[in-house]
């Protein structure tokens, strides 16, 4: 049966339990669990966030815009693409601009993180990286405009973050550490890249996040780090031998009560279909490795949502900021749409309580509150996607999306 909203809480907390009670005994147990009041938190997750190319051009340091791309030579055609179809956009912005809508919503919810993928170099690095078809930077004074938005930490394993060669990405860690940015995923040897970002939440304890790259999402096996060398953190395929490299990573880093999330880049950048394997892989990050998130980018539109032994996993999280306004193709998956992530964990089990879904649009190189048919529209094709995985999308009256799930006919409550 699908359950009610008004039940939400208390049935995504009996799904951290593996097993449904019975009638009798176990019926007075569930009552039990559900007085007992778990100390909760509340996550900021998106996927790739892309503040290099058009949206480093109207803000106040942009770089050079040349590109190597095969039919684009400036970054500022892309901003000429996006008023095209949104009209005048503002030059020499402020830092807080791009994020528009955002802000309201992480202020209103008082978000314990707030974790991104941010898909460009931070750099002055003029060495593009040959072979690729395109190039992201973004100048190192604009970084301030992921301090706008009080992001703590970005994940680096991805396709784009060694686009300017390995000073660009030294470059890039130097500027996030500087302010005070948390990285995952990318370093300057293996050992680097293999060690999570540590965030201590005002709730007390460990957010662990580990980030891993994959050559489905366009990652170069030459870009893995090397004791050596620097790159990212470089898993080869679904295998059972990566679930085992995940698991020794955690493991060496990770302690009891630690809250663990495993950020992957994965999967093509266009299509909702998601395999057996990629399931099978999140499934065991939580049954052997020893994740309590699964936080996946790459793909351009969200994913389906999925739990696995109460634990959530999102499969592909979408673009959260981008410059991909005016740019032809791929029109029926409505690029322009997004989803801000605010998943409400049990700090101690890791258990997932709640997922709360902002809609956003972009226009004008500016995130806003997606309009009613939009929201529409993404709760359809939701909905569509998530009830093959036993969870359901239901739209709440304030505009916003919230995740259900399916229990067997069985359960009762």
């Amino acid at each position: 049966m699908q359950v009610r909203s008004e039940r939400r809480r208390e049935i995504l907390c009996s799904l951290a339990n593996a097993k449904i009670p019975e009638a009798g005994a176990g019926a007075q147990s569930r009552v039990s669990k559900r007085n007992t009041k778990p100390k909760l938190l509340t996550l900021f997750l998106a996927g790739d966030v892309m503040t290099g190319r058009g949206i480093d051009q109207i803000l106040l340091h942009p770089s050079a815009p040349q590109l190597f791309e095969p039919t684009v030579r400036s970054a500022l055609e892309y901003v000429a693409l996006a008023e095209a179809v949104a009209g005048p956009i503002p030059r020499r912005v402020a830092f807080d601009y791009v994020w528009g809508d955002a802000l309201v919503e992480l202020e209103r919810r008082h978000v314990s993180a707030r974790i991104v993928n941010l898909e460009t170099a931070v750099t002055t690095s003029d060495d593009a990286s040959p072979g690729k078809g395109i190039h992201y930077r973004m100048h190192p004074d604009n970084a301030a405009c992921l301090a706008a938005a009080r992001i703590d930490c970005c994940t680096l394993a991805n396709n784009h973050v060694l686009d300017w060669g390995p000073a660009g990405l030294e470059e890039t860690l130097s500027v996030l550490h500087r302010a005070r940015i948390c990285t995952a995923g990318a370093g300057r040897g293996a050992k680097e890249v293999r060690a999570p970002a540590t965030l201590h939440p005002p709730e007390g304890g460990r957010i662990q996040v580990f980030a891993f790259g994959m050559p489905s999402s366009g990652v170069p096996a030459e870009w893995q780090a090397t004791r050596h060398r620097p790159g990212v953190n470089w898993l080869e395929d679904l295998s059972e031998r990566s679930v085992q490299a995940v698991a020794a990573q955690i493991s060496a880093h990770a302690r009891p009560g630690d809250l663990v999330i495993a950020s992957l880049h994965w999967g093509g950048n266009w299509g909702y279909e998601i395999s057996d394997e990629e399931r099978e892989f999140a499934h065991r990050l939580i049954e052997r490795a020893g994740v309590d998130l699964v936080h996946g980018h790459s793909s351009h539109h969200a994913k389906a949502i999925e739990v696995h032994r109460g634990k959530l996993i999102l499969y592909g999280c979408g673009d959260l900021l981008n410059d991909y306004e005016g740019i032809r193709g791929y029109e029926s998956f409505r690029g322009d749409l997004s989803l801000m992530y605010f998943p409400t964990l049990e700090a101690d089990s890791g258990a997932l309580a709640g997922l709360s879904m902002v809609p956003t649009q972009m226009r004008g190189f500016r995130i806003q509150r997606a309009p009613a048919a939009g929201v529409e529209w993404l709760a359809r094709v939701l909905e569509r996607e998530c009830s093959k995985l036993g969870t359901h999308i239901e739209r709440q009256s304030d505009g916003t999306l919230e995740l259900l799930e399916s229990l067997p006919a069985t359960a009762t409550l």
